[in-house]
């Protein structure tokens, strides 16, 4: 009996993202044709046009009968609230239980690196962050609004479930690739209660996996080792809030936000791929967008779909490019987004 070919929801987002996925649909299409490639309009047109965000229906056909959702930027200054950004990203990360949020952190170029002496070998690492737990769930609310005795409160959840699982799934892989070390991060000298259990958790779950060092770093403090010793930093897992803004000086690390591709994963499910980088409202429509993020990303999906060797040809593709200066006005070049992703095309080949 055939397998049926595994199908990909599209979806291009607002600015720069239909610029940039169409690169990465490219890609795609070269290396993987037997992938189905469906494209979804949501986003900011869409929700100014009828008030869609995303259905759940359409979240349903996502979770039964896709593979992969393919994901541009979201974010328009049509739309202030970002209602429809909220509704389709975390909408998706929360209704989906994509509970890891990867990021690879990884330098191609020396040159790219804002860090002195620098080089590939010193930027390898990769984070785990909780994706569906922590400041981001909403907990909270607001007394006396507008008045000079308002209160906001900002609840941060943390279940033993939820952080046992990214906990788990950072092992799992360092154990899968060959990595050495698992760093687990958090505040618990400041945040007593949450991170007491992050901390049992982390020396629980450790304790399974004899083979890999472990290591803690309260968060302050493991920002301060990206930048002064990043080559020391291997697997690193935290929270939410933590996740999010270590992996944006990552980011930085391996040559800005334009090449940083990222995962949104429920492993044996339905999973999330996205570009780092925003919408870029400001350069939308001028066809110098970096599509070298959303390409890395493919690369990403097609690891999650069993590939590898595939993202290992992409990876490689992206580092010709960048080592040949063959790249957009963002990293110093002269390529439109379409020339750039045709020199990733031909280095493929």
């Amino acid at each position: 009996m055939t397998t049926p070919a595994p199908r990909i929801a599209v979806v291009p987002g607002d600015g720069i993202g239909a610029e940039v996925l169409e690169q990465g649909c490219r890609v795609l299409q070269a290396l993987a044709p037997d992938l189905v490639l469906e494209s979804f309009d949501f986003g900011a047109d869409r929700y100014l046009r009828d008030g869609t965000t995303l259905p759940d229906e359409t979240l349903e056909r996502w979770r039964s009968e896709y593979a992969a959702i393919y994901l541009g930027a979201l974010g328009d200054p049509r739309v202030p609230s970002n209602v429809h950004a909220r509704d389709i990203l975390l909408g998706s990360r929360f209704k989906l239980d994509l509970f890891i949020n990867l990021r690879p952190v990884q330098l191609l170029d020396a040159r790219r690196c804002p860090l002195k002496d620098r080089g590939p070998e010193d930027v390898d690492m990769i984070v785990f962050r909780e994706n569906t737990e922590g400041l981001y769930t909403g907990i909270g609310g607001q007394f006396k609004r507008g008045t000079p005795d308002e209160v906001a409160i900002e609840a941060e959840m943390n279940t033993r479930k939820g952080v046992e699982r990214i906990i788990r799934a950072a092992f799992e892989y360092a154990v899968a690739h060959g990595r050495r070390e698992v760093l687990m991060s958090d505040k618990s000298n400041a945040m007593r209660h949450g991170h007491d259990l992050w901390q049992r958790v982390f020396k629980e779950v450790a304790a399974e996996y004899p083979g890999i060092r472990t290591r803690h770093l309260f968060v302050d403090v493991l920002a301060m080792e990206m930048v002064r010793a990043p080559q020391t930093l291997d697997v690193i897992v935290t929270n939410n809030l933590f996740g999010d803004i270590v992996t944006d000086l990552g980011a930085v690390l391996q040559g800005g936000l334009g090449l940083a591709g990222s995962a949104n994963l429920h492993p044996g499910r339905v999973s999330l791929f996205e570009p780092v980088h925003g919408s870029a409202p400001d350069i939308a429509g001028k066809g110098i967008a970096n599509p070298m993020a959303a390409i890395l990303t493919a690369g990403m999906m097609l690891s999650f779909l069993g590939r590898p060797a595939l993202e290992a040809r992409i990876r490689g593709a992206v580092r010709a490019c960048l080592e040949a200066d063959l790249v957009t006005p963002e990293l110093g070049g002269r390529l439109s987004t379409a020339q750039a992703g045709q020199a990733v095309l031909e280095r493929l080949e």
